[in-house]
């Protein structure tokens, strides 16, 4: 997945918002909190690097396989940042993403929901 694949898969979210952060890290976020990130591409192998939340089963499983870290600086909150582009397909990072997008869309406030119009 590239870059821009990844931020109109993320843009397509129901209530989501991007900004350019921490030099040009593509943040993506729902009701203000942060569920994905891709980091600037890696100037070695010219990918890019995703990162995002995940449950506590997931963080376990893919900090073990091969390709993944847990992600700098959130990893204490069950990030992983997927390093190489071979470690996992497209469509498993889209369910990936998914996943972390309703991680953090479930723990936002009633008000915040509705605001959004998320019906988690």
């Amino acid at each position: 997945m590239t870059r821009d694949e990844f931020d109109a898969y993320c843009g397509a979210m129901k209530g989501t918002t991007h900004v350019i952060q921490w030099g040009d890290a593509s943040v993506w976020k729902v009701g203000d909190k942060i569920f994905a990130i891709c980091s600037t591409e890696d100037c070695e192998t010219g990918s890019a690097r995703f990162s995002f939340k995940c449950s506590d089963m997931a963080y376990e499983i893919l900090t073990g396989e091969p390709g993944f870290i847990p992600a700098p600086y959130l990893a204490r909150a069950k990030w992983v940042q997927l390093q190489s582009p071979d470690a996992m397909s497209d469509a498993d990072l889209k369910l990936h993403l998914d996943a972390a997008y309703e991680i953090i869309a479930r723990k936002l406030t009633r008000k915040v929901k509705a605001e959004l119009g998320l019906d988690f």
